[in-house]
């Protein structure tokens, strides 16, 4: 930590206790504790909303001051940012504890809030996998060097088994699982190649606790519609939509 640049830190011996001192002297009781055991850079403001854990609040390292904070539900971050003002972190940390909407949050406060993903969440599975879908081919039409997996994700999206899964990508591998969240329950995979093969996978990427950590290539296919066709026939029979939340291991 650069005592030159948070000697406010230095001088309250950690980030928590200063967010502690300034919460207090806005008229605010904070529950703060270190992000670690001993961490004098980074700390976690307490949550009393069940589907929101504590708020990551830390220094940036860039080289100016800046307080970071990130605010996640599962896998996903929905609000993020920097700051040089500890009252708004203050704040902040309040707001999303109480369970306040991230819609009203990033209208008072200066932070990055993931609104959009929070409607479709509370919308229901249903809307967050479409809202995945978007982003992913959203993607996929930027990425213009690389157009086998461009078709790959236009060909998945075309196929109804597949479309209702939640979709995500991780190092050109497009992946679908029976849930929205991590820890994910991978169903199936498809992994492109330029000018092919396409790679349909079991197993992909983030697995289940006690599962093996390597995929298996389950076949090869010539064309993004063959690799599709394949990997949706490897879907169990009576797999429905996902489902929202995060999967569990039953084996």
């Amino acid at each position: 930590m650069d005592c030159d640049l948070y000697p406010d830190v230095a001088a309250a011996g950690s980030l928590a206790a200063l967010l502690e001192r300034t919460a207090a002297g806005l008229g605010i009781a904070l529950a703060v504790t270190p992000r670690a055991p001993g961490s004098l850079t980074a700390a976690r403001i307490a949550s009393s909303t069940p589907d929101r854990e504590p708020l990551s609040v830390y220094i940036d390292e860039a080289p100016r001051r800046r307080f970071g904070i990130a605010g996640r539900s599962g896998s996903n971050q929905l609000i993020g940012g920097g700051t040089t003002d500890l009252a708004a972190v203050v704040r902040a940390g309040v707001a999303w504890g109480a369970g306040r909407s991230l819609r009203e949050m990033a209208a008072e406060l200066p932070f990055e809030c993931a609104v959009e993903f929070a409607d479709a969440l509370a919308q229901g599975a249903a809307a967050v996998v479409d809202l995945q879908w978007r982003h992913v081919r959203e993607h996929a039409a930027r990425t213009e060097d690389f157009p086998e997996f461009t078709d790959l994700v236009e060909a998945a999206h075309a196929e109804p088994r597949l479309r209702r899964l939640s979709v995500y990508l991780s190092h050109w591998t497009v992946a679908f699982s029976s849930c929205t969240d991590f820890p994910f329950r991978d169903e199936v995979a498809v992994t492109p190649s330029p000018n092919g093969p396409y790679y349909v996978r079991d197993n992909p990427l983030y697995n289940s606790p006690g599962k093996e950590p390597l995929s298996r290539v389950l076949a090869e296919a010539p064309s993004a519609a063959e690799a599709v066709a394949l990997a949706a026939g490897h879907l169990p029979a009576d797999l429905g939509p996902a489902v929202l939340g995060r999967g569990l291991d039953d084996d």
